[in-house]
């Protein structure tokens, strides 16, 4: 079947899926997203946004009687980051809409999941030197915050800075006053900028939001995005840390960036709705930068499936960069979110700090692992040591535990998919006085730090299997937790090294756009924290904290957006493919010791399926040499070379504007201007060239690169032309790639590089060879 034909297939099956569920249960009903056709859409307003229900009359009008109960209803209408309405519709009603002219498409909404005293410096940021001072710490930027809100309340990373500009005149948010959120004392030239959007959450239930549990405004009771907004442009704060752990002068990445808080989460649950609605605000607020450290947790949707990727292409369409987690499912392959190329998709890797905490055994071994243990410590008399699993669950469940066997003990569990502090707090009511926590076996070398509520202690798979061995061959096994504070600077191991549950690449459904697109500091973060929740998300722990420390992608994606925020004010000019290709290009891939940075899943030296083009350097960033730019434009060609028909471009575009593919045929995927290459080999297929342009930003109008190859193992790389001359009047020039392979491969998937050198700058792009393709796991659609 031709992909075209695959395509077709796919919208069928939608529909007759569509069909099927309405058939199942046909006066159920669920929250969709309705794309509506150009020409039947209402117009954009001017300035601010659609009224929540202005589809309503259209969705009457094409909703026939005999479908029309109950009474579908809409409760969000979009024009700028999507054409159309979200509305809670039976199954019959949705496949009705679906095969109108009038309707491109119609999509069920899902739940996605949300995915610094020391990381600024880490980076090389400094006020004396670099990027910094240089884009003034990025005054005149705003950066849109897509998460769980803001907890702006005695925060100093959210306070008022008297040394701040006025708030830049185009941006057109601000604050939305609620009971539980006093807009005029929490919103001042900091923080410009805080939004709650709901209604899909209260679709997705079925019923209010709680606010016993949950504020129902901007204000943050999870903690997440009050994390992530500080990460990127919290104000400077002395004498931060959590408790006496990473003390030390705490600021975001950005500075003296705006921070627009939308909130979108609840309950750990973000609906497409509500994200889509959160895009529709930034949007239309006229946000600069979009950090959204989320995504779905099955894996990569089909771009026109995917909600926040349609919302982020209207973004970028409008010159606003979006930064995205790539995910924490790794380290299997091809689990990467947020993939679509106008993305600036970011992975997670450790900074050089540490939180070691000591297992010392009764026979003398002693094992090192992590956790933040702020009560009374154990004590040098070593405890009683059992297996959770002997005394009525490995996983430490809740209520499972056999108090009489665990009074008094310190217990050893495994992983699963309950919280980790949920199990110490499973132990702790079970009588249990210490955790010693065993991480997943794919981890490998990575253990995950917790503010756990009893002296606790993660250690590696492998660690934990020698644990669990002396346990079980000892008649009276004893141990005692220490904790080490904070290690800042240890020689061994080497750092930076990829998180091992940072998602990795190919992309699922482009596997020739090399993703993630970059790495960044995602693990061990200390960042703003909610005073509406504890720092262990346990609900008996009475613990409040101003700051906390937590790991995910979720914590590199903000680092990378305050850089974006910096990028943009320095270089105002660029697009945000020209901001994205400064960040991958500049980026570093050798780590402490001189090595390629490691991945702790494997022990070995990671690949660029797992770190992208490296990591990020600000700094570096600031003077790239040459870019590699990108428009709406070539991400249409994009979208019509992996197969989409004009109604499905218009998904993205909402203009009004067709699509013809047919005059787009020439380019494949892999020609889109990216700042990588990525390849698929098969039977038949052993060659490819790929298509690039570079445009000259550097001080040198007159200068003049020479390429270096790295070619991956069995394969040939030729680049021509191999030297590009500027000159004023030629500020850009094309050269191909053309990669063949010689000999099968031995292993799936091999790696290179080319480097563009003109004696000052070295403009750096990863190559990543799958050979074969690797069948179910790389899915086109």
């Amino acid at each position: 079947m031709s992909f075209s034909a695959a395509m077709a297939a796919g919208s069928l099956t939608a529909l007759c899926l569509l069909l099927a569920a309405a058939n199942a249960a046909a006066e159920a009903t669920s929250s969709y997203i309705v794309h509506v056709a150009p020409a039947h859409a209402l117009p954009a307003p001017r300035r601010g946004l659609l009224s929540a229900g202005a589809y309503g009359s259209f969705l009457r009008a094409h909703v026939p009687a005999d479908v029309s109960s109950p009474a579908p209803t809409v409760h969000y209408s979009y024009a700028h980051a999507a054409t159309g309405f979200a509305a809670r519709l039976t199954g019959r009603q949705a496949a009705h809409l679906a095969s109108q002219r009038s309707v491109l498409g119609v999509v069920p909404s899902v739940a996605e999941r949300p995915h610094t005293t020391l990381t600024p410096s880490f980076l090389g940021l400094s006020p004396a030197a670099g990027l910094l001072p240089a884009s003034n710490g990025a005054t005149d930027v705003v950066i849109g915050v897509l998460d769980s809100g803001v907890y702006p309340v005695g925060r100093a990373s959210f306070s008022a800075d008297p040394s701040l500009p006025p708030v830049p005149g185009r941006f057109r948010g601000g604050c939305v006053a609620t009971p539980s959120f006093n807009a005029s004392a929490y919103c001042n030239t900091k923080l410009v900028g805080a939004k709650f959007f709901y209604r899909g959450y209260e679709q997705e239930t079925g019923r209010p939001i709680d606010e016993r549990v949950m504020s129902k405004s901007p204000l943050d009771t999870d903690g997440h995005g009050t994390h992530t907004a500080s990460t990127a442009a919290g104000s400077a704060a002395t004498g931060a840390g959590f408790f006496d752990y990473a003390r030390g002068n705490a600021v975001g990445v950005a500075p003296g960036a705006r921070i627009a808080a939308y909130k979108v989460c609840w309950n750990n649950t973000c609906t497409s709705d509500d994200i889509l609605a959160g895009f529709e605000a930034a949007i239309a607020d006229g946000v600069d930068v979009i950090s959204i450290s989320l995504g779905s947790t099955n894996g990569a949707q089909p771009f026109h499936l995917d909600t926040t990727a349609i919302g982020a292409f209207r973004a970028v369409r409008k010159g606003i960069v979006v930064s995205a987690s790539a995910g924490n499912n790794g380290p299997r392959e091809t689990t990467a979110v947020n993939i679509a190329p106008w993305f600036l998709t970011v992975a997670a890797s450790t900074v050089n700090r540490q939180f070691p905490v000591d297992v010392l055994l009764g026979n003398g071994q002693t094992f090192t692992g992590t956790s933040l243990n702020t009560g009374t410590p154990l004590g040098a008399t070593k405890l009683p040591l059992v297996y959770g699993g002997f005394v009525g669950t490995q996983f430490c469940e809740a209520g499972k535990l056999n108090a009489t066997m665990v009074a008094g003990k310190i217990v050893l569990c495994e992983s699963s998919n309950n919280a980790r502090t949920a199990k110490g707090e499973a132990v702790r009511i079970a009588g249990g006085v210490g955790l010693i926590l065993a991480s997943f076996d794919l981890y490998r070398e990575q253990a995950m730090t917790d503010a756990h509520v009893l002296p606790a202690a993660s250690v590696t798979f492998v660690d934990a299997v020698k644990i669990a061995n002396y346990i079980a061959t000892d008649g009276s096994p004893a141990a005692t937790i220490a904790s080490g504070g904070t290690a800042i600077g240890r020689s061994a191991p080497p750092y930076p090294r990829m998180a091992s549950f940072s998602s990795r690449g190919p992309s699922r459904h482009a596997p020739e756009i090399l993703k993630p697109d970059i790495t960044a500091p995602g693990v061990d973060i200390l960042a703003a924290w909610t005073g509406a929740n504890s720092p262990s998300h346990v609900s008996t722990d009475t613990r409040r904290v101003e700051y906390n420390v937590i790991a995910g992608t979720s914590m590199s994606c903000p680092h990378v957006s305050g850089v974006a925020a910096l990028l943009r004010q320095a270089r105002p000019e660029w697009s945000p493919a020209a901001i994205k290709s400064a960040m991958m290009t500049t980026a570093y891939n050798v780590d402490s010791a001189g090595g390629v940075i490691g991945d702790m899943s494997t022990g070995k030296a990671s690949t660029p399926f797992a770190r992208g083009a490296g990591h990020v350097d600000p700094n570096g960033a600031a003077d790239p040499g040459l870019v590699y730019d990108a428009d709406a434009e070539d991400y249409i060609t994009f979208l019509c070379a992996i197969g989409y028909d004009a109604k499905q471009v218009a998904l993205f575009t909402g203009d009004g504007s067709v699509t013809d593919c047919s005059t787009r045929s020439g380019s494949g995927v892999g020609d889109l201007n990216y700042p990588a290459f990525s390849a698929v080999f098969g039977p038949g297929k052993r060659a490819v060239t790929q298509r690039r342009v570079v445009r000259n930003v550097g001080g040198n109008v007159w200068a003049t690169y020479k390429v270096r190859i790295t070619a991956p193992d069995g394969v040939r790389v030729t680049v021509s032309p191999g030297t590009l001359r500027f000159r004023p009047w030629r500020k850009t020039q094309e050269y191909k790639v053309t990669l063949e392979l010689q000999e099968n491969l031995p292993d799936k998937h091999t790696f290179g590089a080319i480097e563009w050198s003109d004696g000052q700058h070295k403009v750096k792009s990863p190559i990543a060879i799958t050979w074969p393709p690797a069948t179910g796991k790389i899915a086109q659609l």
